[in-house]
């Protein structure tokens, strides 16, 4: 083996490609080596023994035989997911490693954020930190990506909305599927070739004009890989459906047609897929029916509408429209519990007496007939005036009601029971997360022209609490049988113990306190300070940084609990109209009323995993959605001052939260006049560097309109 040259370097640019070349290989000698990097010249023959000798000695391959070379069996390759920084380094996460380790910017690889890579591990930290390199890419997260095309003489680059997506896209003129210049595309990654600096592409769909409303929509949607609307094949599959009530099927149900049965929903609500049934029995308890409508009936496994279900996974809720997970004869139809129609429902039914204490329970299919239906609002005027009216449009035609009197008195009973409930929960450790809900009151051309603000009232949770009671009894029903059967879960984890103790000096600094000594306490210390904050400039802040220390809360088919709720067996049973986890938890648990044994676990645990992510990106296409709809609504308001709480502090700037409106946008370190800032990162804060002046979050602020960039989705404010 020849001295390693101090002069030439260059060797160490085959390095890589060598790795990569050992191991999908045999043991190799030199030679044969430098034959498959298309290696013949001598000189560059004499740096591949180079690198051979710099990679023997740094303990990454080893001499099988002498000549021939291999990656060594205790080298520190792993596989790991890929995380991209602004600045081009980035970190991979890995579970046969504790640690993130640190990959510069040239050892990439090409890596894009959530790529699935290979890399190597140096035996070294560099201030405090692993490096590594990233060896290849074994499975690429995303690739398609949303963009504006701009179109040269003799070809075409996208360039990507997404702001982690490094390099632009090259596209050949054939590929760009008759887009004109500056127009919103939906482009796909064909190729990258190892040297060359960016990824070629195709554009697979034409979304519009950047700018406009559909297509400003539709590009959220495509960004995810979310779709808007269904195949043909598929709607004609779903209208070919029976969706008739017949008696054969009555006959395998419990009939509970002539029980008094209502739906509370928002008041634009189109889908119906839960109702409460109520009735006093003669012996002085109440009975209380939660109705799901029973989509698992018309779904069937291994149709081309259960795939299409199954790939959706979730209904995706925008500002302006709801993208359903079902085909709108299913979803506003068939499914939807509408008042004045029989419907057959999944249903669990409790016996519960005068203090909430469950005394019998039953699940099983069911036909019911929903009597009226009403708006939260409508529902909460009752609770509110003790039934002393009710609104005229609302149908009552059950010939076993023929005075509006009972149907206030189980409003009334219901808000009692469900009060009850709430509060046994709280005291059992569940967190109160009342977070307000920004909302538009958009004109028919979809311009928000107005914002309010959706809290929760007695109406919103006396639904919310007899939907948690189903869902905790059916997940405890079956996660108690013996032996152990298979079931879907809606698990959550105990909170993150570093960003706890962020808040708790976040907190600090607006009086509040938030004991952590005592593990056992921590629920009780958070619904202590979410209250103590309740109409206070700092609330929005604290409940988002509250719900940020928090797990994701997730499906899996292995139990763990549901920390937030305090409830150690939890599903996800009564929304299976806008949720693929609730159809697969009334299929398993028909399947186990009916005496069968335990399913794979491995499959639906796959499910699970597919389910969250699904969830995963339609939470963040609801976000943009409202980001780009208050961009839209503030655009115009270029010449108002608005007062804001500053709602996080990073090294380039500030945020900024209009309180009116909770529109959101930057002050940029660089736009505050008078003093130049320094990011305080231990207190939230920009320090002036010759002033002292702070700004920290939390602080109140004037603000106005500086730039509103409706196609990039991105607010900046002037402090004034």
């Amino acid at each position: 083996m020849p001295k390693k040259s101090k002069k030439n370097q260059n060797f160490k640019k085959q390095i890589p490609r060598i790795l990569s070349i050992l191991k999908t290989s045999a043991a190799l000698n030199y030679k044969q080596i430098s034959m498959k990097l298309g290696i013949h010249n001598p000189s560059k023959r004499a740096e591949v023994l180079e690198s051979l000798h710099f990679l023997m000695i740094s303990n990454q391959i080893e001499e099988v035989k002498r000549g021939f070379y291999t990656i060594k069996t205790n080298d520190k390759y792993y596989r790991g997911t890929f995380d991209l920084s602004s600045n081009g380094s980035g970190y991979v996460t890995s579970a046969d490693f504790k640690e993130d380790v640190y990959i510069p910017s040239n050892k990439t690889k090409g890596a894009l954020p959530g790529d699935e890579v290979e890399f190597y591990i140096h035996n070294r930290k560099k201030r405090g930190r692993y490096e590594g390199d990233i060896t290849q890419v074994l499975k690429r997260h995303k690739t398609e990506f949303v963009g504006i095309i701009q179109i040269n003489k003799n070809f075409a680059f996208v360039i990507p909305d997404d702001r982690k997506m490094p390099v632009d896209i090259y596209v050949p003129l054939k590929k760009i599927k008759n887009a004109k210049e500056g127009q919103k595309v939906l482009v796909k990654i064909v190729e990258w070739q190892s040297k060359a600096e960016c990824p070629t592409g195709k554009v697979i769909e034409v979304l519009g004009d950047a700018g406009e409303h559909q297509t400003e929509i539709h590009a959220i949607l495509a960004a995810y890989g979310l779709p808007y609307k269904f195949d043909k094949e598929v709607e004609e599959f779903a209208n070919a459906l029976d969706t008739s009530i017949t008696k054969e099927e009555i006959k395998k149900r419990r009939d509970m047609r002539n029980i008094l049965t209502f739906t509370i929903d928002p008041k634009d609500a189109k889908d119906f897929d839960d109702a409460l049934s109520f009735q006093i029995l003669e012996n002085g308890n109440f009975e209380v029916g939660i109705h799901i409508a029973d989509v698992s009936h018309y779904l069937k496994e291994g149709t081309i509408l259960d795939d299409e279900a199954y790939q959706r996974a979730t209904s995706v809720y925008l500002v302006d429209r709801v993208v359903p997970m079902l085909p709108e004869v299913l979803s506003n139809n068939a499914c939807s519990l509408r008042p004045l129609e029989e419907k057959y429902t999944f249903s669990a039914v409790f016996e519960l007496n005068d203090k909430a204490e469950l005394i019998n329970q039953w699940f099983g299919r069911t036909v019911t007939y929903s009597d009226a239906r009403f708006s939260y609002e409508e529902a909460q005027h009752i609770i509110e005036n003790k039934g002393v009216d009710i609104p005229k449009h609302i149908a009552l035609t059950h010939k076993a009601y023929k005075t509006t009197q009972q149907i206030k008195d189980a409003i009334l009973l219901l808000n009692k029971l469900a009060k009850i409930l709430r509060e046994k929960r709280m005291n059992n450790g569940a967190i109160s997360f009342d977070k307000v809900e920004v909302k538009f009151n958009l004109s028919s051309s979809n311009t928000p022209e107005g914002v309010y603000f959706k809290t929760s009232k007695d109406a919103n949770k006396l639904i919310e609490e007899f939907m948690l009671l189903a869902n905790k009894k059916v997940a405890e029903f079956i996660g108690k049988q013996s032996p152990k059967k298979t079931f879907i879960y809606r698990i959550h984890d105990v909170p993150d113990q570093e960003k706890l103790e962020s808040l708790q000096r976040v907190v600090y600094q607006f009086g509040h306190q938030l004991n952590l000594k005592n593990p056992n306490q921590i629920s009780a210390a958070l619904n202590k300070l979410l209250s103590n904050v309740v109409g206070k400039k700092e609330q929005n802040l604290v409940d988002t940084l509250t719900i940020r220390c928090m797990s994701k809360a997730e499906y899996s088919t292995h139990n763990i609990g549901h920390y937030g709720l305090s409830f150690d067996y939890y599903s996800h049973f009564t929304s299976p109209i806008r949720r693929y986890p609730d159809v697969m938890a009334h299929r398993l648990l028909q399947h186990y009323l009916d005496g069968n044994t335990s399913v794979s676990e491995t499959s639906f645990e796959e499910k699970c995993k597919h389910s969250s992510a699904m969830e995963n990106l339609a939470t963040k296409a609801e976000r943009d959605s409202i980001k780009y709809m208050q961009i839209k609504y503030i655009q115009d308001k270029k010449d108002t001052t608005f007062i804001g709480v500053i709602s996080g502090v990073t090294e380039w700037g500030m945020y900024v939260e209009i309180i009116e409106n909770k529109c959101e946008g930057m002050v940029r370190i660089r736009d505050i006049k008078g003093d130049y800032y320094i990011f305080d990162q231990d207190n939230y804060a920009l320090v002036g560097e010759r002033t002292k002046n702070i700004y920290q979050l939390g602080d109140q602020v004037q603000v106005e309109v500086k730039k509103a960039d409706l196609i990039k989705r991105h607010l900046d404010f002037n402090l004034i």
